[in-house]
């Protein structure tokens, strides 16, 4: 850990035991840490906008938590892009007992164009983004329709408030890069 680490909200229980049971790598257990962390910031913010979006958020925060298990399986996409983790980790995650619903997110957080996406995964897939302020129009402009599908808005008046709320979270990720750096590629967490 760094004297600067940032201070994360704990990732869920059984997050934590899964990422245990597999010998999760610490960097990738920093990485996972740390976008859970930008997607509860991202859910209280979209609280404090839009109250009446609904949003399955223990489903949502868990995935945020898992959705890169499969990298345990493919180590060298820890360093390099790939996406062999995005279904090994689905699998794994299905293999570990995790129903499907929560599974999802290993599977489709790098894929938010396809059909039937949800916004659960749509908000994972920017918080996997934000959490270093990568902004992805596409992604968002996607983010920005749902919501204001959801809370009865024009795309407008949901654009500036949630671009803003992205500023604000994408502002320390240098920190957070920092912080992820810190750990070792290899080895089990809490090693």
């Amino acid at each position: 850990m760094t004297d600067s680490a940032p201070v994360v909200f704990p990732i869920p229980e059984r997050a934590a035991e899964l990422l245990m049971l597999v010998g999760a790598q610490p960097r990738l257990r920093a990485h996972l840490e740390l976008v859970h962390d930008v997607a509860v910031r991202l859910l209280d913010g979209i609280g404090a906008h839009w109250p009446q979006v609904v949003l399955d958020r223990a489903g949502l925060l868990f995935g945020a938590a898992t959705h890169d298990l499969g990298k345990v399986r493919h180590p060298e996409e820890l360093t390099g892009p790939g996406h062999a983790h995005e279904e090994a980790g689905y699998r794994l995650l299905l293999e570990l007992g995790v129903p499907e619903r929560d599974a999802r997110y290993a599977r489709t957080h790098a894929s938010w164009m396809l059909p039937g996406i949800s916004l659960e995964e749509l908000m994972v897939s920017l918080a996997d983004k934000v959490w270093k302020n990568s902004r992805r129009p596409d992604l968002e402009d996607l983010v920005v329709a749902r919501l204001a599908e959801a809370c009865g808005r024009e795309p407008w008046e949901v654009f500036l408030p949630l671009d803003d709320l992205l500023g604000a979270l994408g502002a320390d990720a240098d920190r957070r890069l920092a912080h992820q750096s810190a750990f070792g590629l290899t080895g089990r967490t809490g090693a």
